[in-house]
């Protein structure tokens, strides 16, 4: 590049730079200041304590400190007033899956941090040390109303790492996580198969597992493995002369997940990819998350048996050959009717502002609305264990918050403002400075 640059003006040599390398979003310090904010007169949704209409809510310090009608809530005085009359005020919304940060331009393979190759089984990766915190697609789905986010690997991998639960704003890349590795990733049929059925697979030197029946005996490998090593450890030391067991990085970070203190998010897709699946999991006492099941409508009974939550999505898919048209859609209201708690996700990066509007086309299909908000803030905040920290409008929790001009589900709401840790953040992308830039002047 050296060599280009004498050779060619400046800004011709950038143009040929990578676009991942140049797409660096501001990061927006969320350091809470010291006055409070009262957002008065909108139409409060809750979450847990059902709609407030012209109501008022409080935020100081980085926190929720009131939330109530207008003649029950007093604004405090010298408040900053934000006149959200004819809006509607509602917590931020939680993403369960997103690749953010781990990908600029999909084409691009020099920014590309989605799974590892030279691995199949690799859960001591950490998603954290991948996460690039300036990616202009986080501000896109701030836009949007969505705070909160748990970033995974790609699913090509039977177990390819360890996910994290983020921020989507903060003074630095730190302050941005929430939660290191808040679950492990395993996968298993049809979803994460690389290059279709496997890469090389059924000839010499095949590198992954080529049938579900392979992949299950991976995974089980890895479990039995790592149940042996923290069984050696704990004798270490109890005989005379034994000597102490190797660290190894692999199944040291296994052993939160086989002591159930950490959640596995097991991505399946099929009914009896779900049985084996959980069997795996029950037999090795993991604390679950499903993922998917996509076209699991034949187990959906089961499923509810095993009192696991799911995520749902992608919901825009078709349905199988042997499935109604609507299968898909409906999935959703069929696992809620039957007391299971489900989140929604966006998953690729491509589609994570569009998180609200796959809550909305689940409600078109049955499910209830106000189930549907829950899967998008309070239901994923307690599957990742901060319910005391997001998902509703509740006294004492962290003051993400959105403003918006009508139904948080309905594509054609716009967002206006949206709060985190109380700090109000520039509405601005990457599509609105190009737009401010080129639109024709009036």
């Amino acid at each position: 590049m050296r060599a280009i640059g004498r050779l060619l003006p400046l800004w011709m040599a950038s143009a040929l730079l990578p676009v991942g390398l140049l797409a660096q979003a501001k990061m927006v310090d969320t350091t809470p200041g010291a006055g409070a904010i009262a957002i008065t007169g909108g139409k409060l949704l809750t979450i847990t304590h059902g709609v407030i209409e012209n109501g008022v809510l409080v935020l100081q310090g980085g926190k929720i400190v009131a939330v109530g009608t207008a003649g029950a809530v007093k604004v405090p005085k010298g408040a900053t007033v934000v006149d959200a009359k004819g809006m509607t005020v509602y917590p931020g919304l939680i993403d369960s899956e997103t690749n953010l940060g781990l990908v600029e331009v999909e084409s691009d393979k020099v920014n590309s941090d989605l799974v590892e190759t030279s691995e199949e089984i690799f859960p001591q990766m950490h998603v954290y040390d991948a996460f690039h915190a300036e990616t202009e697609r986080i501000p896109i789905d701030r836009f949007n109303g969505v705070t909160n986010a748990v970033v995974a690997p790609a699913s090509e991998d039977t177990m390819p790492g360890q996910d994290i639960l983020i921020q989507l704003a903060g003074r630095d890349r730190d302050t941005m996580l929430m939660t290191r590795d808040v679950a492990l990733a395993m996968n298993f049929g049809q979803g994460q198969k690389r290059g279709g059925r496997g890469e090389g697979a059924g000839g010499p030197g095949a590198k992954y597992p080529a049938t579900r029946m392979g992949e299950i005996t991976q995974l089980r490998q890895a479990l039995v493995d790592a149940q042996e090593y923290m069984q050696h450890k704990a004798d270490a030391g109890k005989k005379p002369g034994e000597m102490k067991t190797k660290f190894d990085l692999r199944n040291e970070a296994l052993l939160p997940y086989l002591k159930g203190e950490k959640p596995v998010v097991l991505g399946v897709y099929e009914g009896y990819e779900v049985e084996v699946a959980l069997a795996l999991a029950q037999e090795f006492h993991l604390k679950v998350v499903l993922n998917h099941v996509t076209h699991a409508q034949d187990v959906l009974d089961k499923i509810a048996s095993y009192k696991v939550p799911v995520i749902v999505g992608p919901i825009y898919d078709f349905p199988a050959a042997n499935e109604r048209y609507d299968a898909v859609f409906s999935l959703p209201a069929e696992l809620q009717k039957r007391g299971v708690k489900i989140a929604f996700a966006s998953y690729g990066v491509e589609f994570n502002r569009n998180l609200p509007y796959a809550a909305g086309y689940a409600v078109a299909y049955g499910l209830p609305y106000d189930e549907a908000m829950k899967a998008i803030t309070l239901n994923p905040a307690e599957i990742w264990g901060v319910a005391d920290k997001l998902g509703s409008l509740d006294v004492g929790k962290t003051a993400n918050v959105v403003i918006a001009n009508g139904d948080p589900l309905d594509v054609r709401t716009s967002v206006k403002q949206v709060y985190i840790d109380g700090v109000a953040i520039p509405m601005e992308t990457r599509q609105t400075r190009l737009r401010d830039e080129y639109m024709p002047k009036k």
